[in-house]
């Protein structure tokens, strides 16, 4: 049991301090809006009579009462006019002395006229900068108000309009409505209170020299200050403040240096934690029992359930052996599918070397006799027909290009190896390019190409066999294409020499480009074994080099060769 009570106790404190942090962040939110309201209410009762001082000096009769004693009746029936009209508590007019020469008391027991005000801060702020603001409880009333002063010139002379304003309907308003609110001055004297107990009693204690300023302004004149209890232990810091029994927020009040005080009964806040606390501890118990009483059903169903665990680990484990099995199966059964295309490969490699080696010999010896007779009637040309003589001679060398050629077909399928010797590309492309110019000349295109000498190592007459394909290729695909173009490019870069040949044709699809090497495939419909890439690409893997090909359809293909730079121009570059 001891472990649910530790839970219960745990959880009764977390829910508690959660719960007093909430409540009090919710009623710091509640005073926040109280302050605002009741800031506003005090701010407009003020601004309403701020402007009064100003406006009754500029009126004749005050000016002239400053000047002429025998003006001063004029005077106090304008003040009491205008105080009447305005609904302010009082407006008197004081001399340069600090004396009151007229008010709108003047007819009334208690009135200002003849007392002197001139220890009081509305009268020497206004006398010093124009304009000051007090509040006091009145010398000579002893009725509390809130002063507005301002100074008045006539001539040489010079006083002081001030008007008082009566702020106890704003106490007797919040008394009638139960409002814990409150009015401190700068010195943090409450002067107006919803709470009968706090009037006229300081936040903190006052120190000496508050207490004699206080004293000398008369401020709570017949209130014994030093002998009133803080409500506080020490001066508030920020916002917020706590007393015996309440909570409470403090703001600013603008203009005037005060500050206004709403508070609420800290027993609320304690209340709900409290409660929560209650909550939270006996639903951790309930939690307690409900835990107990599902192990004790869960061992119950363990013991019944034993044999079931035991069958179904033995199913789970034979589940898994044939789990294991099917995928060995599946692997094997790709691994065989795999097998087989490489068998099919081989064979179709195999079958391709043997129709090479059927179609060199059947070609070869009509070729080299077809050569020899040539030789023979270039020897028995007569000396005087020299136009003969060249023709024959290129009738030869396309013979000689036949044969090397069937022989490089015949070396297709046994993958021999090449003979590899120092050569410049410059020169091999030229020679492709002037063995493709009729075709280039039917089709309409002749190929651009900027000559630029890169030396590797390979056979030029295999080179110029594997450029003149490309070459081709680029102009099947651009016949009868408008913007045709073919661009043949040579340079050296990455220690490699690259070979690009690009057309503007239609391009290749996506699902046709992978296939384009292997041989006998073709997307030619009218002619073409579909073996050109495929016999490129044998020539280039003999030399070290590569061929890959890019293409996007509606925009043309870029064909790239790359081979080893030989070995010096590769030192050079690096």
């Amino acid at each position: 049991m001891l472990v649910p009570l530790l839970a219960a106790l745990v959880a009764a404190a977390l829910a508690g301090l959660i719960a007093e942090r909430w409540a009090t962040t919710s009623l710091h939110e509640t005073l926040d809006r109280s302050l605002l309201l009741t800031a506003r209410a005090v701010e407009a009762e003020i601004d309403r009579f701020r402007a009064l001082p100003d406006v009754a000096g500029e009126d004749a009769r005050i000016r002239a009462a400053l000047l002429d004693p025998r003006s001063l009746d004029a005077a106090n029936r304008y003040l009491e006019t205008v105080s009447a009209h305005a609904g302010a508590a009082d407006l008197f007019l004081i001399n340069a002395e600090g004396q009151a020469i007229a008010a709108s008391n003047w007819n009334r027991p208690g009135s200002f006229v003849g007392e002197h005000y001139s220890f009081r801060p509305y009268f020497t702020l206004a006398m010093e900068s124009g304009r000051g603001q007090f509040y006091a409880i009145g010398v000579t009333t002893g009725v509390p108000g809130y002063f507005l002063s301002t100074r008045v010139t006539s001539g040489n002379q010079t006083g002081v309009l001030v008007v008082k304003l009566d702020l106890w309907p704003l106490q007797a308003t919040w008394r009638s409505a139960g409002a814990q609110v409150a009015l401190a001055d700068a010195d943090g004297v409450i002067f107006l209170s919803g709470r009968e107990d706090w009037l006229y009693r300081p936040l903190a204690s006052l120190g000496p020299d508050a207490l004699a300023r206080l004293a000398a302004t008369r401020t709570y004149d017949g209130v014994d200050l030093a002998q009133s209890p803080p409500l506080l232990p020490r001066a508030p810091l920020g916002a917020d403040a706590t007393g015996d029994g309440w909570i409470a927020r403090l703001t600013a009040v603008e203009g005037t240096g005060w500050r206004l005080i709403a508070a609420r009964p800290s027993a609320d806040v304690t209340g709900l934690a409290l409660g929560w606390a209650l909550i939270a501890a006996l639903l951790a118990l309930a939690a307690a029992a409900g835990l107990k009483t599902w192990e004790q059903r869960r061992q119950l169903i363990a013991l019944r359930l034993s044999q079931s665990e035991r069958l179904e680990v033995m199913v789970t484990t034979r589940t898994a052996d044939l789990a294991r099995e099917v995928e060995a199966r599946r692997q094997a059964e790709s691994d065989l599918r795999a097998a087989q295309e490489h068998l099919i490969h081989a064979e179709k490699m195999a079958a391709l070397g043997r129709m090479s080696t059927a179609i060199v010999h059947e070609i070869s010896q009509p070729l080299a006799a077809m050569e020899a007779t040539l030789a023979a009637a270039e020897i028995g040309l007569p000396a005087s027909d020299a136009g003969t003589a060249p023709r024959l001679a290129t009738a030869r060398g396309l013979i000689r290009r036949m044969q090397r050629t069937t022989r490089h077909l015949k070396s297709f399928g046994r993958k021999e190896a090449g003979e590899r010797k120092l050569i410049d590309l410059c020169p091999v492309i030229a020679s492709a390019l002037e063995l493709v110019t009729p075709r280039a000349r039917a089709v309409g295109v002749i190929p651009s190409f900027t000559p630029a000498s890169v030396t590797v190592m390979a056979g030029a007459v295999r080179m110029e066999q594997v450029a003149v394909n490309l070459i081709l290729n680029a102009l099947d695909a651009v016949e009868g294409h408008p913007a045709a173009a073919v661009t043949v490019t040579l340079g050296a870069a990455d220690g490699k020499a690259h070979l690009t040949v690009t057309d503007t044709g239609p391009g290749i699809a996506a699902d046709v480009l992978p296939r384009v090497i292997e041989p006998f495939f073709s997307t030619k419909t009218t002619e073409g074994l579909g073996l050109g890439l495929a016999i490129s690409k044998a020539i280039l893997s003999e030399f070290g080099g590569d061929l890959v090909i890019t293409s996007t359809p509606g925009l043309g293909t870029t064909v790239t060769v790359s081979l080893p730079l030989a070995e010096p121009l590769r030192e050079a570059a690096e």
